[in-house]
């Protein structure tokens, strides 16, 4: 077994099928087999008794009846009935949203019987352009998991006038990188959903770069009225069907659903509703996938893919119908399932042990035990301590801004309405609303106050404008102190919520310090921080670390009244989720994309 385990550490197919040939028909002795399984079939959705499976060279030789094996001195690992299953593929994850490196992301994947990604990098693209995406390519290329990019499609999510970005993705660049990198195997999500269904000209040349090298386009849309133009546009995919009806709508347009499965608590939970497809309006499952879509890093460990395709049996589907919609089914849209997805004779050998809840007990990666009895096996270990990519030292220096900020907007003398972003739960959506300020009749303290309002700023990070947006947040819930982050959707500049101006600047000069994080202060102290020195998006510890120091941030974030969580608070500068965002360039309206004035004289 070499000391680098990696998706490169078994030979493709075709320099393998006179061994697998052999072995398969028993006239060469097999690495491994795994014995007296029960197996999860998710080719015929049947659970298959007493097999057994032959791997050698990182492949699957055979699945046969268990016992049948004629070489006698062939380790064996005995499952004890227990069920063996094809490991999990996700079809839609962004690895920046764990605040981990794609290494360290392994960790828990892996202890969730995940053993494929398709990973869409937009947010170190949007940090750090093309030099950001090749960077997450190196890491991918040297972590335990098979990692695979949809080319990240919308940098920047919206155009220079509505906010500052790092990234500048254009169709040339796109071509290129698609061009030069094999595991780019398809197009991110195509999150500027208004500008394409209007057909704008650089939004279609991304798609186009895309379709004429035949490779998906992945989508991302709200509103059942952009369907039709989307699909239209080329769009195969998307993992934003939030209910029944529209689940339905892309269904019917050829657009395969992922059902985006999240810790209850987040806005990220909307299988639910959406599986109702399937189980109240008599859709096929045949594509549909489930994926997590964003895991911060301790939701990671508890609340991984496994726990989405449980959620698919809770809500009514047949557990050989909800692994295959995790396994199988991702494989085969994105065209791998002759090598990924399933236990067919010559796929890769990443396997699961199930017990009957369908829970992980072990993982085999490319016939390599990765996680045994739901532990890190010493193989797993070695590799997450020294195996790990070294980032480059530009990576290190995104976060660029001055000492000294103007954080709070400039009070009106006049008479004046107000705009106001108000949060609701379960928090993506914001909802655009206003009040009246009379200097005359009270203070602005008072009326901040009578609004349940705190400040909210977005500042640009990379050094380029030296902008501040200014809000007031309602419904926020922050009574003591301020919060911050650098992982700003999409433009992934600074956001800075707070009660005084004293404890925001307190903020963002820590974020600063620290090269990129997350920071919460109460009464003038820092009480939590997760540093993410790399782009200003991700943490350079092992995993297990990082969701540590997660924890204490979730619940210092609690404890200064925060009712957003704030990977809800992260997308408070994402233009292009409505009604109202704010970034370093002001309010936006969505969809008008449109800038909106914080103040307007009466």
């Amino acid at each position: 077994m070499p000391d680098l385990i990696n998706r490169f550490s078994v030979a493709p197919l075709h320099e393998s099928t006179i061994h697998l040939s052999q072995v398969a028909s028993g006239r060469l002795a097999p690495d491994l087999v795994l014995t007296g399984a029960r197996i999860l079939s998710v080719y015929t959705e049947r659970m298959l008794d007493d097999r057994e499976i032959w791997i050698t060279k990182g492949r699957i030789a055979s699945v046969a009846k268990a016992g049948s094996c004629p070489f006698e001195e062939v380790p064996r690992y005995d499952v004890k009935g227990g069920i063996l299953a094809p490991g999990l593929v996700d079809p839609h994850i962004h690895i920046e949203s764990s605040m981990m490196t794609a290494c360290a992301y392994a960790e828990g994947a892996l202890l969730n019987g995940t053993t494929t990604l398709f990973c869409d990098s937009h947010e170190i693209g949007n940090a750090s352009d093309v030099e950001g995406i090749e960077w997450m390519l190196e890491d991918a290329r040297q972590a335990p998991l098979n990692i695979f990019l949809t080319l990240p499609s919308t940098i920047p999510a919206t155009n220079d006038s509505l906010e500052t970005c790092g990234g500048d993705l254009t169709p040339s660049k796109a071509a290129a990188l698609f061009d030069k990198w094999p595991e780019i195997v398809a197009l991110g999500e195509k999150m500027d959903f208004v500008p394409v269904c209007m057909g704008d000209a650089r939004s279609h040349g991304i798609i186009g770069e895309s379709l004429k090298r035949e490779k998906p386009v992945s989508g991302h849309i709200y509103g059942r009225e952009f369907v039709a133009a989307y699909a239209a546009s080329g769009v195969t995919d998307t993992h934003e069907a939030i209910d029944r009806d529209i689940a339905d709508d892309f269904l019917e347009a050829g657009i395969w659903v992922f059902l985006r499965g999240g810790p209850p608590a987040t806005p990220w939970h909307s299988l639910p509703e959406a599986i109702k497809a399937v189980t109240e309006l008599g859709a096929s499952t045949k594509r549909v996938c489930v994926c997590t879509d964003d895991r911060d890093a301790d939701d990671l460990f508890e609340f991984g893919l496994d726990w989405v395709t449980r959620q698919a049996i809770v809500a009514g589907l047949s557990p050989l119908q909800a692994w295959s919609m995790g396994s199988l089914h991702p494989a085969t849209r994105f065209g791998m399932d002759g090598e990924l997805g399933a236990l067919g004779h010559g796929r890769r050998a990443d396997i699961t042990l199930l017990g009957d809840d369908l829970t992980v007990i072990n993982t085999w990666y490319g016939g390599a035990l990765m996680v045994e009895d739901r532990k890190v096996t010493p193989l797993l270990d070695k590799q997450l301590s020294e195996g790990r990519y070294s980032y480059p030292k530009q990576a290190y220096e995104t976060v660029r801004y001055e000492d000294e900020l103007d954080l709070l907007p400039q009070i009106p003398d006049v008479k004046s309405s107000v705009s106001i972003v108000r949060t609701e739960l379960p928090g993506i959506v914001t909802l655009s609303k206003s009040a009246q300020f009379e200097p005359e009749v009270q203070s602005w303290d008072a009326f901040m106050d009578a609004n349940d309002l705190v400040y909210l700023s977005v500042v640009e990070r990379y050094g380029k404008t030296g902008g501040i947006g200014h809000g007031l947040l309602q419904n926020f819930g922050l009574t003591d102190g301020a919060v911050g982050s650098s992982v700003g959707h999409d433009a992934h500049n600074v956001v800075i919520a707070g009660e005084s101006a004293e404890d925001m600047k307190i903020v963002a000069r820590r974020i600063k310090e620290l090269r990129g994080g997350v920071v919460v202060v109460k009464s003038g102290k820092i009480i939590a921080e997760v540093p993410l020195p790399i782009a200003g998006l991700l943490s350079d510890e092992r995993g297990t670390e990082v969701a540590a120091q997660t924890t204490a941030l979730k619940e210092a974030w609690s404890s200064v009244g925060c009712s957003l969580p704030y990977m809800g608070f992260n997308l408070l500068p994402l233009s292009v989720i409505p009604e109202i965002r704010l970034t370093d360039k002001g309010l936006v309206l969505v969809p008008e994309m449109k800038v909106k004035n914080l103040f307007r004289a009466l």
